[in-house]
């Protein structure tokens, strides 16, 4: 089943190579004295290019350090590809940021397939790959693969908290689930059959959709004929928007949950209409963009003042690029506490040596803390849901489930 699926952002990043490195690279090689090197991989185009939003807003964070005079006298060479949303192309990318462009570390590339072809790869060439942007508990092992380490609390954990909510809430009502058939959204939909235990047994239909999918509509009328009370959507903004709209437009109204990625006023609860979509329910960690609730916040101003001088991104709004900000700025502060060391060794040491630390755009309470036998920095998400203005937090933050992936 196949559709143009909507692309946000199909921006390319150009820059130029450094030149060739030995193939040879040890795991205690220090930076030059004049730049830190910084490989990424992106979906810039293909399937999965309203992510590239991310890339884009860390390329100009760097280019704000740069500014600022560097980190440790250091200026950040942030080298960053566009893979078309192909994995096997993420992996020849990653080959030559290392072998022909020197990079000293790998930095936030987007996705779980792409990630996990290229994690042995870079384990075995002892190079840090850090703060991947993906939630699956595969890439937080420390003692499998210690050079690689995730950075978003984990997407099974994820679904073991709108699981609970359920559970709390709703123990007797019908669920109806539509995930997006990749790693991503299985992970998600495993988390919430774990959590959700015996109450399984209300789960009357679950159906699995492809990005480019024809049959939303489809898919949709058949959930609502289950005749659920709570509609359970895993996948990106750009189709959850559509599925909003397409529950509106059938006169249904079920207790709808929508996981983080999807949990955009700008990319998705604004395109769906702001009508359609208050009452939606979901769990997050960053601030939104578009959430007028942090108008007068510090870290927000600080995020709209970056977005005013160095924007690469298209909407101010967007927030994949705040994801991006918060795992540029969480890099820097690792690169910080480097000193004057940045060999390969002391990158990863500084990576699980976070203390309580709180990106600017993070929600308040949302807190990094890693050791080196834990690699999910961040573990902790809050319930919110939409008023048709404005995300409303409710309950407490909560400490994720299913953790124990990071310490195996």
């Amino acid at each position: 089943m196949r559709v143009i699926g909507r692309m946000l952002f199909v921006s390319v990043i150009a820059i130029a190579s450094l030149g060739a490195m030995s193939l040879q690279q040890h795991a205690d090689q220090p930076a030059s004295d004049e730049e830190i090197r910084i490989g990424n991989v992106m979906p810039y185009s293909g399937s999965l290019s309203e992510f590239g939003a991310i890339g884009q807003a860390e390329a100009a964070y760097f280019d704000m350090v740069n500014a600022r005079g560097g980190i440790n006298g250091r200026k950040i060479r942030f080298i960053t590809r566009d893979d078309n949303s192909d994995p096997a192309t993420a992996l020849e990318l990653t080959r030559k940021l290392v072998e022909k462009d020197g990079v000293h570390l790998m930095f936030g590339s987007f996705g779980t397939p792409g990630n996990l072809v290229t994690r042995s790869y870079l384990n075995e060439k002892k190079i840090p790959q850090l703060f991947v942007a993906s939630g699956d508990e595969e890439l937080s092992q420390p003692s499998a693969f210690p050079w690689t380490m995730g950075w978003q609390p984990s997407f099974r954990s994820e679904g073991r908290i709108y699981a609970n909510y359920i559970q709390a809430s709703y123990p007797r009502k019908k669920i109806v689930v539509l995930w997006q058939n990749d790693q991503f959204g299985r992970m998600l939909y495993k988390g919430i059959q774990e959590g959700l235990g015996d109450l399984n047994r209300h789960v009357m239909v679950d159906i699995a959709f492809d990005l480019a999918d024809e049959h939303l509509d489809g898919h949709v009328s058949i959930l609502k004929r289950a005749g659920a009370d709570i509609f359970v959507f895993l996948g990106v903004p750009s189709t959850a928007s559509k599925v909003i709209k397409l529950a509106a437009s059938l006169n249904w109204r079920p207790v709808f949950i929508v996981n983080d990625a999807s949990a955009s006023i700008a990319n998705a609860m604004a395109p769906a209409g702001l009508e359609n979509s208050a009452g939606v329910i979901s769990a997050a960690f960053l601030k939104d963009p578009s959430d007028p609730a942090w108008k007068d916040d510090p870290g927000m101003k600080d995020w709209f003042a970056f977005m005013d001088k160095y924007h690469r991104v298209e909407s101010t709004n967007n927030s994949a690029a705040v994801y991006g900000y918060a795992a540029a700025e969480a890099l820097t502060q690792v690169l910080k506490q480097c000193g004057d060391d940045f060999s390969r060794d002391n990158i990863m040491r500084q990576a699980a040596s976070l203390r309580d630390y709180q990106p600017s755009v993070a929600l308040p309470n949302i807190r990094m803390n890693t050791s080196p036998n834990r690699y999910l920095p961040i573990r902790q998400m809050r319930l919110v849901q939409f008023d048709g203005r404005s995300w409303q937090p409710f309950g407490d933050v909560i400490e994720t489930a299913f953790t124990e992936g990071a310490a195996r």
